[in-house]
């Protein structure tokens, strides 16, 4: 079951029904102050939060709708959109766009991510998650090494030096939920292509390149190069891998900052660009999530204020500094946060 949160006790005009699907004890909390901010602006509105964990969220969602217990705003992950536009459960937001000041200054990938089903505006982007690899500098110095990998071939064989250490892995290897699309990104790398088709309509998987990148990563779990449970591991599992300095590399996004950063000292760890392949070229994935409204809410301009609230240039600023995603506003650029 998911943890509801309310904030505030009074007598509200409309409550609004509000679901988090990628979740983390100090993220909620931020979109716990944010939300009590919009109340304490908006006295007649309550909102209820409702918190999935980020490993159970899609089947937990699915038989939340299909029991009919559908909320009023969402937050709705890439690859979630088409399911619920395609079955016409989500609110179009291009007419409250048309009336939203704050659009003037929204870039035009918010527009065009948040389209891609019918092009309608089923959703707005919060931010952009671009994959990277974290380093361990204090594992790396131990084994000889002074710096990241810069290619495949220097991934291997710097994950061959740390395994070397005593109880010391090179790699944290996403083995169970959500593995696919980071190993899919290391068969693109080597194959020298990103996506996952040909231009003819052919699949990308089953080439040559694709095959080897796979193959790697099935080499270095059975020699060892990664800890052995890390076949089941998750999201959870591998940022903790990381911080506890079981092993000394990690491709995440710049979520996992948020416990990486809890743990760690920044002395001891880096983020740099994830290798590149035969190619001379890297393919690290871009993910985003946005918020969404159901077409059946009963509070639609209540809903809509609290996204536009959350989606202004001043409160996706800050949700961006704090879950490490790229904003969505121009102009965010010269902030200090995004110079380092």
């Amino acid at each position: 079951a998911g943890l509801a949160i309310s904030a505030g006790n009074a007598v509200a005009d409309s409550t609004l029904k509000m679901v988090e699907v990628i979740t983390s004890p100090p993220r909620t909390e931020f979109l716990k102050k944010q939300i009590a901010e919009f109340e304490t602006a908006n006295p007649g509105i309550k909102v209820e939060l409702i918190s999935l964990p980020w490993g159970q969220a899609f089947e937990k969602f699915l038989t939340m709708v299909q029991a009919g217990d559908t909320p009023d705003v969402v937050e709705m992950p890439e690859r979630w959109m088409g399911l619920y536009a395609n079955n016409a459960q989500l609110e179009d937001l291009g007419p409250y766009m048309a009336k939203w000041d704050d659009a003037k200054t929204l870039g035009d990938r918010a527009k065009q991510f948040g389209s891609t089903v019918n092009n309608t505006q089923f959703m707005i982007p919060y931010g952009y998650y671009v994959n990277a690899l974290f380093w361990n500098k204090k594992l790396f110095k131990e084994a000889g090494l002074d710096g990241p990998p810069a290619t495949l071939e220097d991934f291997v064989a710097d994950s061959k030096k740390i395994s070397a250490l005593p109880g010391k892995y090179g790699y944290c290897l996403r083995g169970g939920p959500g593995a696919f699309n980071g190993m899919h990104m290391f068969m693109n790398i080597a194959a020298g292509k990103g996506g996952y088709f040909n231009e003819d309509g052919t699949s990308t998987i089953n080439e040559e390149g694709s095959v080897k990148g796979l193959q790697m990563l099935a080499d270095m779990y059975k020699d060892g190069l990664a800890p052995k449970d890390a076949v089941s591991w998750g999201f959870n599992e591998t940022v903790t891998g990381f911080y506890s300095g079981t092993c000394a590399m990690l491709n995440q996004d710049p979520d996992a900052l948020l416990g990486i950063a809890d743990k760690m000292s920044a002395d001891d760890f880096a983020v740099a660009p994830l290798p590149v392949g035969p190619s001379g070229k890297s393919y690290p994935t871009l993910g985003y999530a946005g918020w969404a409204m159901f077409a059946n809410s009963q509070h639609k301009d209540d809903a809509w204020k609290l996204m536009a609230t959350l989606l202004s240039p001043k409160d996706n600023l800050e949700w961006a500094k704090e879950v490490g995603v790229v904003p969505i506003h121009n102009g965010a650029d010269p902030d200090p946060h995004f110079k380092t």
